[in-house]
């Protein structure tokens, strides 16, 4: 796999397919061959379609090769009530984890909540004056 990290080791993912039956009830050996073939062939088609949706996904941590990986620059100004407010959260959740989190996956985490939340976030821009009109 390409997203691992160097010197990760092997793809733990690597050998994860879907295990077929291999049955051998009364049931399973007295059935119609007829049958048989369309029901394996429609089996296929049904693991085909069925296939992304079982395999694992590997979290975006740990198919990186840095932080930075896959994410455009954004230049973030922050307040100073907001950057003390970042940091506190940081460590709340690195107790929460208990291991590193970093700054940048912190960010963007926040950002997505946010985006999920506009109507929190409609109320926070109210608050710096956002909507105010001086008619």
């Amino acid at each position: 796999m390409t997203g691992m990290k160097k010197g990760a080791g092997e793809d733990p993912f690597a050998n994860d397919s879907p295990v077929e039956s291999t049955s051998t009830s009364p049931e399973s050996t007295q059935e119609d061959p007829s049958k048989r073939e369309g029901t394996s062939s429609q089996q296929a088609d049904e693991r085909d379609t069925q296939q992304p949706q079982q395999q694992l996904q590997i979290p975006y941590k740990f198919r990186r090769d840095g932080v930075q990986d896959g994410r455009d620059r954004v230049p973030l100004f922050l307040q100073k009530e907001t950057k003390v407010a970042e940091r506190d959260a940081l460590h709340e959740l690195e107790d929460r984890f208990e291991e590193n989190v970093s700054l940048t996956d912190l960010r963007e985490a926040l950002v997505k909540v946010g985006l999920q939340h506009l109507d929190e976030a409609e109320e926070c821009l109210e608050d710096w004056g956002y909507g105010m009109t001086f008619d």
